[in-house]
């Protein structure tokens, strides 16, 4: 897999940002939910945005993906302005989204739902690629979306973008509700994922799984940016992060 790579992700730079969020404002109808986020992402950086139910979190994804009907400000992705384009051009330019609710298709197979989505651009990884990052795919091929249990959904909805040639990777809680050796497994897909120099924005509540996998956080609320704390000063701010997260 690495070799697959390596021509297409190149390690990770001191440049300026590849994902760069500046003063983003959203709103869902009438109601404003996100007030002047800013933030940025490196390329091969895994970074997590933490914070409490509501804080804006899932909305900010969102607004970077183009499914946010209303927006404004500034998202910039590899030197292209987002916020006036749909998803569909988003996603061209190499943005994958994989949603909290996972979005499997229930009456398709592993295999249908792998090969659903198209490849926007050359450089994704193969079936068999997948296949070596979650095993468990493989043994249940022929499955359909139904018969999953919660972890091998996630681990589809994380393969089926990879498919696609995404090199920025926005996850949504993908740890919610699985079992203990089921998250250990995904942070140690992340964690290769990152050697392997992919970008990755996590939205996260579990800030334990967060610090195995990331390099910075950002800490949201009330549709805000709040903090940026290092992955090495996270234990030092765990108080902090206590009174932030609620915990």
């Amino acid at each position: 897999m690495a070799d697959a790579l390596a021509q297409q992700r190149p390690a990770a730079a001191a440049a300026s940002p590849l994902l760069k969020v500046a003063d983003l404002e959203g709103w869902y109808g009438e109601s404003h939910v996100l007030h002047g986020i800013n933030f940025d992402v490196r390329e091969g950086e895994v970074v997590t945005l933490l914070g409490r139910n509501g804080a804006g979190k899932t909305t900010t994804l969102k607004a970077i993906m183009g499914i946010l009907a209303k927006r404004r400000g500034s998202i910039t992705f590899d030197g292209k302005e987002l916020i006036k384009l749909p998803a569909r051009a988003i996603a061209r330019l190499g943005v994958g989204y994989v949603p909290e609710e996972r979005g499997i298709f229930a009456s398709l197979s592993v295999d249908e739902n792998l090969m659903l989505p198209p490849q926007v651009k050359p450089g994704g990884l193969s079936v068999d690629e997948i296949f070596q990052l979650f095993p468990n795919l493989r043994e249940r091929r022929t499955s359909q979306g139904t018969k999953l249990s919660g972890g091998e959904q996630q681990m589809l909805s994380i393969g089926r973008i990879l498919r696609t040639g995404a090199k920025m990777i926005l996850l949504d809680e993908p740890t919610e509700g699985l079992a203990p050796v089921i998250v250990q497994q995904i942070g140690e897909t992340l964690a290769k994922l990152k050697r392997e120099g992919f970008t990755i924005v996590l939205v996260e509540q579990n800030f334990r799984f967060a610090a195995s996998v990331a390099d910075r956080h950002y800490v949201v609320e009330q549709g805000k940016v709040v903090d940026m704390i290092l992955n090495e000063d996270l234990d030092a701010s765990t108080e902090k992060l206590h009174a932030y997260l609620g915990v």
